[in-house]
């Protein structure tokens, strides 16, 4: 389960962020997920407790965004959203396109708390 592994990283990098910013902890972790990721989201949640067990994120929510599968034809110009087993133009249906997004993994937003007063800052990671 390589989903454990990117649980790892993610809390590694999360920790740099909450030690960069002097939180705390954190309460809420945001990602976002394009299905060509190669990551499977149920068993990213299932990994995310024992890899974020004793870190600053130990408890904090894991929001996951599901991106769009976009791609731009060459042919007509136009960027469209397509399905992953078919990476044509939504548009003309040519097949000579280039992957826009749906790949992606990204830590898009942390909220940290700072302080005993429970201040809550959200910290955008792009």
């Amino acid at each position: 389960m390589h989903e454990l592994s990117i649980c790892q990283a993610l809390i590694n990098q999360v920790e740099a962020i909450a030690s960069e910013q002097a939180a705390q902890s954190v309460a809420v972790i945001r990602l976002g997920i394009g299905p060509l990721s190669g990551v499977e989201t149920q068993l990213l949640q299932q990994a995310y407790p024992i890899a974020s067990a004793g870190s600053v994120a130990e408890g904090a929510e894991l929001v996951i965004d599901n991106l769009p599968l976009q791609v731009s034809c060459e042919h007509c110009g136009r960027t469209t959203e397509v399905l992953p087993n078919r990476l044509v133009c939504a548009a003309c249906g040519d097949w000579h396109t280039r992957l826009v997004s749906g790949d992606e993994l990204l830590l898009t937003s942390i909220e940290l708390v700072r302080d005993e007063q429970a201040i809550i800052e959200d910290v955008r990671t792009h």
